[in-house]
């Protein structure tokens, strides 16, 4: 096995879960005063990230929401964003061109920014009206703003027993994800560290996490030639493109949409010998209720491919932090 900072792991899930008293300050706040709707506002990895916050709202809650895409947002403009309209962003960098320009824009029009930026000192943390500087765990943070909006509003009775669990266990069970699917992640490395193009296909909130692990891992950071399709489209065009070679990997994760991915991964082996499943269902994640695990799929998916990750870079000795052109050049 690979060996990863495990205690790293722990303090960072956990300082992340530490956090939520910032969080419920500030939603606490917001709905003290009222509001009109939410807007989640991202890009490349962050609009994924958005993605995933849209479909855990929108089977549970009645809120208005919608996700935009910054750079589209810049130039088509959405006339929901206004007085009233709260505003969710993350960033590492503090300094992404297309989240600078969108805050802008949603400010100019009467919006206030939740901004989970990474560091302090960037512009982007200067420029949001409620500032919370953690890094990592993106969805994670995500998910406790938009559960505790859905908790004042009335619709999330358990939010109080699904972050008494949180607490006690998900940085532990994360951490044993990980390692329990270091095997499987350095198999499939293997098979697919050559691939020419490579499918991924997933559903409900096992879709950014697709979109973003395609686009964001294994185009940005390993250089292998990716798409990524909602289960939901699969048998809509791009299953007559799969034959016995074409490398496919279907997320399957525990929420409503599971369905959706099932079906895919049940036609596979008719037409397909390169396939794989990546099912969280198969991983334990102890101290957690069952009925939260379809809450969390998309948290224990990220811990198992951050081992795929790790063998992949090994075995094409390509360091995940090259990049060719991003931040390279002017563009």
């Amino acid at each position: 096995m690979l060996k990863f900072d495990e205690q790293k792991q722990l303090d960072s899930v956990n300082g992340a879960l530490a956090i939520r008293g910032e969080i419920e300050s500030i939603v606490d706040g917001i709905c003290q005063k009222g509001y009109k709707n939410i807007c989640w506002l991202g890009i490349g990895g962050t609009y994924a990230s958005c993605l995933q916050a849209e479909v855990h709202m929108k089977e549970r809650s009645a809120i208005n929401f919608f996700v935009e895409n910054a750079a589209e947002y810049i130039k088509t403009g959405n006339k929901k964003v206004g007085e009233g309209t709260i505003v969710v962003i993350s960033s590492v960098t503090g300094s992404t061109a297309e989240m600078v320009d969108g805050v802008k824009k949603a400010q100019d029009a009467g919006a206030k920014v939740i901004g989970f930026v990474d560091y302090p000192d960037t512009k982007l943390a200067k420029m949001v009206d409620y500032l919370i500087s953690y890094p990592k765990n993106e969805q994670l943070k995500f998910f406790m703003v938009a559960d505790r909006f859905m908790y004042n509003a009335g619709e999330f009775d358990e939010y109080h027993e699904l972050y008494a669990e949180l607490d006690e266990h998900l940085a532990r069970g994360l951490v044993e994800v990980e390692k329990a699917a270091d095997e499987m992640g350095e198999r499939l490395a293997r098979k697919h560290m050559n691939d020419s193009i490579h499918y991924f296909v997933g559903a409900g909130n096992q879709y950014g996490a697709t979109y973003s692990y395609a686009m964001c891992f294994w185009e940005e950071q390993h250089w292998i030639r990716t798409k990524s399709i909602h289960s939901a489209e699969f048998f809509h065009g791009m299953f007559e493109i799969i034959d016995r070679d074409t490398a496919v990997t279907v997320f399957i994760g525990e929420d409503s949409q599971r369905a959706l991915s099932e079906r895919v991964a049940k036609f596979l082996p008719r037409v397909c010998a390169n396939y794989n499943i990546i099912d969280t269902k198969n991983y334990e994640l102890k101290g957690i209720s069952e009925k939260f695990r379809g809450h969390l799929s998309h948290l224990l998916m990220r811990a198992i491919t951050t081992r795929i990750d790790v063998h992949i870079e090994k075995l094409n000795c390509h360091p995940m932090e090259i990049r060719r052109y991003y931040r390279q050049l002017d563009y």
